[in-house]
């Protein structure tokens, strides 16, 4: 397994109301990884994660109409540290494009919301997504908004009911046999789409 170099956050968010502020401060269970609280102007508070090699991370969370909203970009190299601000972007939904750099290749996670929509690899000389999540529900909508079969099975019950008609004039009998063909075959397409 590839040995992970860095981790990135670019254009990194959250948005937290005062009791997940609470939440956030009080989530970190890593032994490995301190942490420390300062009161910032206008309300706001920064917290600041420290892995035991001494590497860190500044969260500043700014007052902005009754939330917390931590915006920035910044570099993890420590995996203690690493896997800490993972958990927590994703359990405070967090937003922005996390990369992890390996050597030789990267990978790119695209968070919404606390969730991965989308993973691409990159080596020195191609891309691969990896995984892209599709919004079903707009592609439920999507089907329940096409009504083409429902179209489909009104024309075919106007195309019956002339056949009928004609079927009812008709004094031919390879006339009267080419309608009950045609009859048979829509009715088994009627079936097919009712179906």
């Amino acid at each position: 397994m590839a040995q992970r170099l860095a981790t990135e956050y670019v254009n990194a968010s959250m948005r937290l109301s005062e009791e997940q502020m609470s939440q956030f401060i009080h989530k970190v269970y890593d032994p490995h990884v301190r942490q420390r609280v300062k009161v910032l102007d206008h309300g706001g508070q920064e917290v600041v994660l420290e892995d035991d090699g001494g590497e860190e991370v500044h969260l500043p969370f700014d007052r902005r109409d009754g939330h917390y909203v931590c915006e920035l970009s910044f570099r993890l190299e420590a995996p203690h540290l690493t896997n800490v601000m993972r958990l927590l972007f994703a359990a405070f939904k967090g937003t922005g494009m996390v990369t992890r750099i390996y050597n030789g290749f990267m990978m790119m996670y695209y968070y919404q919301e606390g969730r991965v929509r989308k993973i691409v690899e990159y080596s020195r000389d191609s891309y691969k997504l990896v995984f892209e999540q599709k919004d079903a529900t707009a592609n439920l909508q999507q089907v329940y908004r096409n009504n083409d079969i429902e179209t489909e099975i009104s024309g075919i019950q106007k195309r019956i009911n002339a056949l009928l008609d004609s079927r009812f004039v008709s004094r031919d009998a390879l006339e009267t046999d080419r309608i009950d063909d045609e009859l048979r075959n829509c009715s088994r397409r009627l079936f097919a789409l009712e179906a």
